[in-house]
């Protein structure tokens, strides 16, 4: 049986209410919103192919803002369009890792 999504991101949209440091105030929304529009605009939506998702608290701020995709279970933190624009192309759509942009295996809260 074939998955329902070839790959799917999540990204982490957490805003903590206490002013805590958080993914929401390192621009993970625009982030998500970019990939959204990429996405669709490359024709790689819906059944079969790639879904954009929002999050809550993935629980590693630390690396802010962070995204992951499943299956494969890659965490990415990123720095602004450009660099989503690579996770889009190069891993959403081509299937391949940007290693530059992993999130270290220690990276957490």
């Amino acid at each position: 049986m074939s998955p329902y999504y070839e790959r799917h991101i999540f990204f982490c949209l957490n805003e903590r209410p206490n002013g805590e440091d958080s993914c929401h105030l390192h621009g993970a929304k625009e982030g998500f919103d970019h990939c959204k529009r990429m996405v669709a605009a490359a024709g790689h939506a819906g059944k079969g192919k790639v879904r954009v998702n929002k999050a809550g608290c993935l629980d590693r701020c630390a690396g802010g803002p962070v995204a992951v995709v499943y299956p494969e279970g890659t965490w990415y933190t990123f720095v602004d369009k450009s660099d989503v624009e690579e996770i889009v192309q190069s891993h959403l759509i081509g299937g391949q890792v940007v290693e530059r942009l992993v999130l270290p295996e220690d990276v957490g809260r």
